[in-house]
């Protein structure tokens, strides 16, 4: 994801309290957000669920709508990449 340099810090607080409640979610098994170095403005959230169920709850969720449509409004633009681990 990314933002206007000036939104920095909103959307590390935002991230803080998204990430937070994320983890506590059934079927969250990890949910990390970064600022890329040397990028100010840059986000990439690593998010790992035990399936889709999981996923579904996870976009359902009360939190994901209050802080991801905070985060949807101020960002510039945004990628998703879909993986599949390799065990």
């Amino acid at each position: 994801m990314e933002f206007e340099a000036g939104d920095r810090d909103a959307v590390g607080e935002i991230l803080h309290y998204l990430g937070a409640a994320s983890r506590e979610e059934p079927g969250c098994i990890n949910y990390i957000a970064h600022f890329v170095e040397g990028e100010v403005a840059t986000v990439l959230i690593y998010e790992q669920y035990v399936d889709e169920v999981a996923v579904e709850f996870h976009r359902a969720a009360p939190h994901f709508e209050q802080y991801a449509n905070a985060l949807y409004k101020i960002m510039r633009s945004r990628v998703v990449e879909n993986l599949d681990a390799v065990n």
